[in-house]
């Protein structure tokens, strides 16, 4: 499982801004960023190299953000890659909250799931799924 920062933002001109800076002044380095945004607020959700320190910093900024443990999955960058793996999570009975994919290189893609239930990697992996440790995140 990776954590993921998740920082719920009101959708106001500079909040994002503000959000970044303050991880950046605490000497946090973020590897990807995601926004899923209504009219009136935000969700982010970051990958960065500390994420128990990025939380603590921004709640001392004031912003309401919260670890969320996910599990990346890379499969081929093909078509088809990702309704395998979607696939394979409907005949385990995986509920999948959320998901977001990201692509690394031409051969493969990650796809980021969020997934309530014990045992979901091992699941995955005896599935023939390669899941992504967190340094090979922060490495893409």
């Amino acid at each position: 499982m990776i954590m993921q920062l998740t920082v719920f933002l009101q959708n106001e001109k500079g909040r994002l801004a503000s959000a970044t800076r303050t991880l950046a002044e605490a000497g946090i380095n973020m590897h990807a960023l995601f926004i899923a945004d209504t009219q009136d607020f935000g969700i982010v959700r970051i990958f960065c190299d500390t994420p128990d320190e990025a939380a603590k910093a921004l709640a001392e900024a004031g912003f309401r953000a919260s670890l969320t443990p996910v599990v990346a999955v890379r499969v081929a960058n093909e078509a088809g890659g990702l309704s395998k793996l979607l696939e394979f999570c409907d005949t385990q009975d995986m509920n999948i909250e959320y998901a977001y994919c990201f692509c690394v290189n031409n051969e493969a893609a990650v796809n980021v799931l969020k997934i309530e239930g014990e045992g979901v990697e091992a699941k995955l992996i005896e599935g023939g799924f390669a899941t992504v440790s967190p340094e090979e995140i922060y490495a893409a």
